[in-house]
């Protein structure tokens, strides 16, 4: 599953492919949201995202699809 995290001031967002379900991503970010100086952390394939919970713009959730490439794609 890929979910897209927004950091307030930083003009990129990350994108983190992880195997939680969309429901644990929600959550984490509900937890994080809920401390005073809550910390959102992900774990990916990759290793893992920390971002401060009073930083976080957005989060977005979404199943991972292979992007469609060829002819196929049309």
């Amino acid at each position: 599953m890929q979910v897209r995290i927004g950091v307030q001031s930083v003009p990129k967002e990350l994108v983190v492919e992880t195997s939680l379900s969309p429901d644990e991503v929600e959550q984490a970010v509900a937890d994080a949201l809920a401390e005073d100086d809550g910390v959102f952390a992900l774990k990916s394939k990759n290793g893992r995202v920390v971002v401060p919970a009073a930083k976080l713009a957005y989060v977005e959730i979404a199943e991972s699809d292979a992007p469609a490439v060829g002819f196929g794609a049309f």
